[in-house]
Formats: structure tokens, C-alpha cells, sequence
């Protein structure tokens, strides 16, 4: 029997006619550190009341139609110092808990640790308002180890924990005698000060710094200097001034944060993708795994559909081919894409059929999405190809009509209006009968947004996947062809020629016709253009940050 949580109930019990609080940490921004409990906890929220940095992390697993309060206040001097000003969340958890309703108050990090949320669960505890506690990863204990920067070691090293804007002359004084390890809150623009602080107090100029910014996320960057030559790094290397000025920053002083140890305990920011905006030409439900993949290396994958799917113009073919399934009309079914497979069951529920329906039919698929869109609709292909993922992998694996062993000699065949005629024509040379049915067509997206069409031509983006001769021609058709700069990453020779035909240079070419590879490809080419760099001495770059007017950042 699996282990159970002593707080599993989605809120702690109401008294005396109020809801409920539960204060919850959401970490310092990568969304997978959330926890389980957290995630319970936010599914039976009534009312999100979340910090504006953490809110898209926190609001996708509460359920639809939850009240999510703004707590950012706009207004023209918030606007111009680029800080924004926040409402008073005590007063919005107290109000919305006095209406009996069940209170999520989500803060970044964690609440013991970060920010005022002790103030909120005082006031909770004043009026007999139940309230728990779901910690969080510590924004100060999160972001050093994606940077690559223990806190402790065998030794045991102290470990103290200073947040420079309330920070006394006795804090700093007591951090500058010790030879621990300090974790220094601050903002991007006051780290030099903080640091001057700690030499004042007796920390020598040459105890190694690291610095990072956007910790755990894509956006994460750190700078590894000394307390004595951190603000001429900054300003060598152009960080300030800045409008990130005001940022929030993590800065580790001592040893453990030393430039050659954290070459080798890099993991997060040394992944062979980080920071790429990777454009991904699919829709959304087609790129979930490939962007799910491309996340794993660090990439930021933006989804843009180039092709819609319609009914067909005359539904009455599709009609009589899904009676005919039923009817024993089939000895085969070969379904060539996830659209097909959706497109059949779709069917089927309009009739109010299921998978029970393909019982002594054989189905084919041609590749392995194809075939998982399959088993989540209940069935199991009897036929996928061995060999390349295409009707011509699918043909070199299908049996020949034999009118001894198939009692039928008909195929049925659901595909997109404009599918090509090669597995119609080899099936029939095999022996078969085949009906060539149009369960869907297939129709050029409509345009992305402005910012996304500025952002393919202007070199926004550091790489885009084409999986299809379609995706290229439709991309450029409704977007733009991308810039120079962008890597042109392609499934198979017949869309890299596409591409060439549209004057795009292909940099990637996948070893087998497969998203995923396509994606293991792409991770290739950006690992060793990262080699290549810190092999050359030179900074880190990705292909965006090489287009005319393009601030190029350095990490030192």
C-alpha cells in the first residue's frame, strides 16, 4: 500500500460558517517543482489569490471558473518605475474566507521563507479562521542548486540566509565575520552595493560571487565573479544599466560558488536547447510530446498551427464506409494520421459506437503517433511499419490479397483530401480492393498573431521544426519565411527541399522521419554549437541573439 499524505482533503475544515486558507508555496518559477499536495490543493480552490509571478504557474491545475483576484494595482507611477504595486492580500484572503469560500493564497518560493504570508495567517488565526501550510521550494534554495551552486559541502559550511532590502547593519556585520556560505536576496541593480556591504564587513574582495537571475526557468542567467569585481562584470559586460534593474536576483558568496566548480555543476543553464525559443508548426494537441521533449532540453516551445481540420464538403461517403465497418464490408483498415483516427472515432460517437466496433477488422497504422492515437481510442493495431514511418514503410509490411486466408478483399481507407495516391496504388497492386474515403480536409490556418508573424521574420526565434513539405509552405504562407538566423530544422529530404524551394537553409536534418528525432537532432546541433563555443573561449549565445540589433549577453 502506497504512503498517504495526513492533509489530503483539498482545504482544512470550515468553523463556524468561514472557509478556509491554504497558504502554498508555488516555488521560485519552474512549474514542475510544485507538489503534490499543492496540486491538490489548488484543483478544490474556490478563489486563487496568487502573486503576478507565479500565477500562470499555479492557475493551470485549479479548475475552470475559479475566482482569481488580481492582486497587481496599475498605475502611472507603478508604470514608470517598472515595479509593480501590489493590493492588500490580507485583506482579499480575509474577505473571500469570510464568505465561506475555500482560499488558495499562493506566494513564490515558499511561505515560511518568502515574502509576508506569516502577517495573513496571523490575521486567519484572529478571527478562528482554519488555515494550513503547504511549503514550496525556497526561492533561496531552489535557484543555487539550478545554478549549479551547493549551499553546503562534506564539511558541513554554515549556510545564512540575508534579504538585502531589510538587511541592518547588524546582519551585515555578523555575515561579514563568518567564512560561511551567505544567500543574499537582492534585486539586479543593488547586487554591487550588497556586495560592498559584505567587504565592509569583513569579507575579503576575492571570495567568489555567483549571481543568477530568473532562477529555474528558461529565462535563468548567472554571472560567477568576486565580491570586489562583481560590478565591473556587470558593467564589462553591459547587465547594467538595465529596465531588469529591479529584477530579483539570488547571489551566493563563497567558495562553493567558485567559477570552476560550477563549469561542472551547471546542469540547468549547460542543457543543449536553454533559452531557444523553438518554434513548433503544429497544433497544439498534435505538438504536446515534441513540445514536452523540446522542454526537456531546455528549449521554449511556441506552438502555431498551419493547417485546420474540416469535415469533408459531402459527409454521405464517410457515412456509408463507417456502416460498412459495422456491416463486415472490411478486412482492413489503414488509418495514415492522428487526424484520420480522430476523424473515425468521431464518427463512431455520433453513431454511438466504440472500439467494440472493430472486432474482426484488421487496422493498420502508418507510425507510432498514429498508432498511440489508436490505442487511446481502445485499439490495438494488428500492422505498423517495421521500417520508415510512411505509406511506403507501411506497403513493404502489408501482406498480398490472398483469397484462401481473407475471406474479404477490401480495405477502407480514411485520409485527408489532399493525401497523396501512393498507398491506394500499391494496395491495389497487391490484390486489394481498396475505398478511398476523404474523412477530413485539411485547410491552411489562419495567420498567427503580429508579434509571433514579427518574431518568425525578424529572428525571434532560434530554431523552427518542420515535420511536413505542407508545414513549410503553409508556415511561410500565413507567418513569413523565417529569418537567416533562425535553424531550419526538417523530418526527411522531401521537406528539406521544400524548404530549400522557399530559400530556407536547412542546418538540421532528422535520421529517420519521426518528431521525436527530429527533436533528438535538433538537441544534437545545439549541444555541439555550444562545444564549439566554449572551445573558441567565446560566450554562449543562441541564433537569435545573432540578428542585427540583437543585445548579445555574456556570462562570465
Amino acid at each position: 500500500m502506497s504512503p498517504t499524505s495526513p492533509t489530503t482533503s483539498p482545504a482544512p475544515a470550515a468553523v463556524f460558517g468561514h472557509g478556509s486558507v491554504t497558504f502554498l508555496g508555488a516555488g521560485p518559477g519552474d512549474p514542475g517543482l510544485l507538489t503534490l499536495r499543492a496540486v491538490e490543493a489548488l484543483a478544490g480552490a474556490d478563489v486563487l489569490i496568487a502573486e503576478p509571478e507565479v500565477l500562470e504557474v499555479v492557475r493551470c491545475h485549479a479548475r475552470a471558473g475559479v475566482s482569481t483576484p488580481e492582486l497587481t494595482v496599475v498605475d502611472e507611477a507603478s508604470t514608470a518605475a517598472g515595479v509593480p504595486v501590489l493590493r492588500d492580500a490580507t485583506n482579499l484572503v480575509m474577505e473571500a474566507a469570510r464568505g465561506g469560500k475555500r482560499v488558495v493564497r499562493a506566494v513564490t518560493g515558499d511561505p515560511g521563507l518568502d515574502g509576508n504570508a506569516g502577517q495573513e495567517m496571523l490575521a486567519c488565526a484572529s478571527e478562528g479562521i482554519p488555515f494550513e501550510v503547504v511549503p514550496g521550494v525556497a526561492t533561496a534554495v531552489g535557484v543555487p542548486a539550478y545554478a549549479g551552486v551547493p549551499l553546503r559541502d562534506a564539511q558541513g559550511t554554515d549556510v545564512r540566509f540575508v534579504d538585502a532590502r531589510t538587511a541592518d547593519d547588524r546582519c551585515w556585520t555578523e555575515v561579514g565575520a563568518s567564512d560561511g556560505t551567505v544567500v543574499v536576496s537582492t534585486t539586479l541593480d543593488a547586487v554591487a552595493a550588497a556586495a560592498g556591504e559584505l567587504v565592509a564587513a569583513g569579507r575579503k574582495p576575492d571570495t567568489p560571487l555567483t549571481v543568477t537571475i530568473g532562477g529555474t526557468t528558461t529565462r535563468q542567467r548567472t554571472w560567477t565573479a568576486t565580491l570586489g569585481t562583481i560590478a565591473q562584470v556587470f558593467k564589462q559586460g553591459k547587465v547594467l544599466p538595465s529596465p531588469e534593474g529591479h529584477r530579483p536576483v539570488i547571489a551566493v558568496v563563497g567558495e562553493r560558488s567558485a567559477p570552476a566548480q560550477r563549469d561542472q555543476l551547471a546542469w540547468f543553464e549547460s542543457k543543449p536547447l536553454f533559452g531557444w525559443r523553438v518554434l513548433v508548426p503544429r497544433t497544439k494537441e498534435q505538438a504536446a510530446s515534441l513540445s514536452d521533449q523540446l522542454r526537456s532540453y531546455g528549449a521554449v516551445p511556441h506552438e502555431v498551427p498551419t493547417i485546420a481540420v474540416e469535415p469533408p464538403r459531402t459527409p454521405q461517403q464517410m457515412e456509408r464506409a463507417v456502416k460498412g465497418l459495422v456491416t463486415g464490408r472490411y478486412e482492413w483498415i489503414a488509418f495514415t494520421s492522428v487526424n484520420a483516427v480522430k476523424a473515425v472515432r468521431e464518427k463512431f460517437e455520433e453513431y454511438g459506437l466504440d472500439a467494440r466496433a472493430f472486432a474482426g477488422i484488421k487496422v493498420a497504422a502508418v507510425g507510432e503517433q498514429t498508432a498511440a492515437a489508436l490505442v487511446d481510442f481502445g485499439v490495438k493495431p494488428d500492422l505498423v511499419p517495421s521500417g520508415e514511418q510512411s505509406a511506403a514503410g507501411l506497403l513493404e509490411d502489408w501482406p498480398p490479397y490472398d483469397p484462401v486466408f481473407d475471406p474479404i478483399d477490401r480495405v477502407f481507407l480514411p485520409r485527408a483530401d489532399i493525401a497523396t495516391e501512393t498507398l491506394v496504388a500499391g494496395l491495389i497492386e497487391l490484390g486489394w480492393e481498396v475505398d478511398d474515403v476523404t474523412a477530413y480536409r485539411t485547410v491552411r490556418a489562419s495567420p498567427p498573431p503580429a508579434d509571433t508573424r514579427e518574431a518568425i521574420k525578424g529572428g525571434g526565434f532560434d530554431a523552427v521544426l518542420f515535420t511536413s513539405s505542407s508545414t513549410v509552405r503553409n508556415l511561410v504562407g500565413i507567418a513569413g519565411k523565417p529569418h537567416n538566423v533562425t535553424v531550419i530544422a526538417c523530418i526527411g529530404p522531401a521537406t528539406a527541399k521544400t524548404a530549400e524551394e522557399h530559400g530556407l537553409r536547412v542546418d538540421v536534418l532528422s535520421p529517420e522521419p519521426s518528431v521525436h528525432k527530429l527533436a533528438e537532432a535538433l538537441a544534437d546541433f545545439g549541444l555541439r554549437r555550444r562545444a564549439a563555443a566554449l572551445e573558441a573561449g567565446d560566450p554562449v549565445t543562441r541564433p537569435s541573439e545573432r540578428r542585427p540589433g540583437a543585445r548579445r549577453r555574456r556570462t562570465t
